[in-house]
C-alpha cells in the first residue's frame, strides 16, 4: 500500500444462519489480508467465535467499547461488540426474523460509519434475503436499501465481479417477459457509464467495456429484434462521445469469449439481463464471484454466493470470493480515502 495510510473496511459476518461468520473467521485468520487494511468488525461476539470454531481458526482482534473516536493503529482488527434488536438464539441454516434483524442492524452500523467517513468500505458476509424479508426490509434487495439509507437518488446497479473482470446489466431482479421493455437508450448508456466509473474507482485509468447485444445473433440485423439497431448500439456511440472505451453490442452467446486468457480485449461487459452475465460468470469461477453494489457513494462488496444453508456449520466454506471481495474493498476504499 503506497498511501499515506491503509484503507479502513468496515466488516459485518452477514446472516449468522449460513456460512458468513465462517469465511469472515477464514478470511481474518490470514496474517496477509490483515496487512492490507484496517478493519474494524461489527458483530456479536459468540456469533464471531462460533465462526473462528467452525473454520477451525482464530485472530486477534482488539474489543472497542464506543465508536467514537477509533483508532486504527496496526493490523490487529479491532471488535465492536453488536447485537442490535435480534432477540433470542440465532436458528441455523434456515431463514428467520432475527438472522434478518441481526443483519440489516449490524450493516447499519457499518453504513453509517462508512457514510461518515469513519471507515472507507464496507464488506458484508453472504445475507439470506428471505431473511431481510422476514425482518421488514421492503425493498427486493440489499441494494436498494443500501441507496434509500443513504438517500441516494442517483442511478445504482450491481456489479459481477470474477478476478478482474467486471459484469454489470441494465436491468436486473425483474420478470424475463419485462425485460426488452426496459432496454431503452438512457439505461444503457447509464449501465455503460456507471461500471466505467468503478472500475476507474478500483484503481483501473482507461477500462475497456464490451456491450452485449439483447436478441440471439444481435438480431441478425433486424431479421428478429432491432433493440440492437435502434437502442443498444446507438446507446453505445453516445457512450464513446462521452469518451468511454466501449464497444458492442456483441452477441450473447460469443462476448465472454473476448475476455479470457490471450483473447482478452474487454475488462468489463455490460449485459442486457441478469442471466446474460450470471450463468457465464459463474461458469467461469463460482467461488470467486464478487458483488459490488455498484453506483453508490460508498464501495460496498460481498461474495457473490449466498448463505449456503446446506452446508452452514460444516467446516467446508470456501473463503475464494470474500477475500476477492476483500481485496476489491481495499483497492476501492484506498482511492476513496
Amino acid at each position: 500500500m503506497s498511501n499515506a495510510r491503509l484503507p479502513r473496511i468496515a466488516m459485518v459476518l452477514g446472516d449468522p444462519a449460513g456460512i458468513g461468520p465462517e469465511l469472515i473467521a477464514r478470511l481474518l485468520a490470514e496474517p496477509e489480508v490483515r496487512r492490507q487494511a484496517h478493519v474494524l468488525l461489527i458483530a456479536d461476539e459468540a456469533e464471531m467465535r462460533k465462526g473462528m470454531q467452525i473454520a477451525g481458526c482464530e485472530f486477534p482482534y482488539r474489543p472497542v467499547a464506543s465508536l467514537e473516536n477509533l483508532e486504527f493503529t496496526d493490523e490487529v482488527p479491532l471488535f465492536y461488540q453488536y447485537r442490535g434488536a435480534a432477540e433470542g438464539p440465532f436458528p441455523r441454516s434456515e431463514a428467520s426474523v432475527v438472522g434478518g434483524r441481526y443483519s440489516l442492524d449490524t450493516l447499519e452500523v457499518a453504513l453509517r460509519l462508512t457514510a461518515g467517513k469513519v471507515t472507507d468500505a464496507i464488506l458484508f458476509g453472504p445475507l439470506n434475503k428471505t431473511s431481510l424479508h422476514m425482518a421488514g426490509m421492503a425493498h427486493s434487495d440489499e441494494l436498494h436499501w443500501f441507496a434509500e439509507y443513504l438517500d441516494f437518488q442517483g442511478p445504482f446497479c450491481e456489479f459481477n465481479v470474477l478476478d478482474n473482470l467486471w459484469t454489470s446489466r441494465v436491468t436486473s431482479h425483474i420478470a424475463l417477459a419485462d425485460v426488452p421493455g426496459m432496454i431503452r437508450h438512457d439505461r444503457v448508456v447509464e449501465a455503460i457509464r456507471l461500471i466505467d466509473t468503478a472500475l476507474k474507482r478500483s484503481g483501473l485509468e482507461k477500462p475497456r467495456i464490451g456491450v452485449c447485444g439483447l436478441n440471439p445473433h444481435n438480431g441478425d440485423n433486424g431479421s428478429f429484434g432491432r433493440e440492437e439497431l435502434d437502442i443498444i448500439g446507438p446507446a453505445v456511440r453516445t457512450a464513446q462521445e462521452q469518451g468511454i472505451d466501449a464497444d458492442g453490442p456483441y452477441p450473447a452467446d460469443t462476448i465472454f469469449l473476448k475476455v479470457q486468457g490471450d483473447a482478452r480485449v474487454f475488462d468489463a461487459v455490460v449485459t442486457m439481463y441478469h442471466d446474460q452475465g450470471q450463468i457465464a460468470i459463474k461458469l467461469m469461477g463460482f467461488s470467486r464471484g464478487v458483488t459490488v453494489q455498484g453506483g453508490l457513494p460508498i464501495p460496498i462488496t460481498t461474495p457473490a454466493h449466498g448463505t449456503a444453508f446446506d452446508i452452514a456449520g460444516q467446516g467446508k466454506a470456501n473463503v475464494g470470493a470474500t477475500r476477492q471481495a476483500f481485496e476489491i474493498a481495499c483497492r476501492m476504499g484506498r482511492n476513496r480515502a
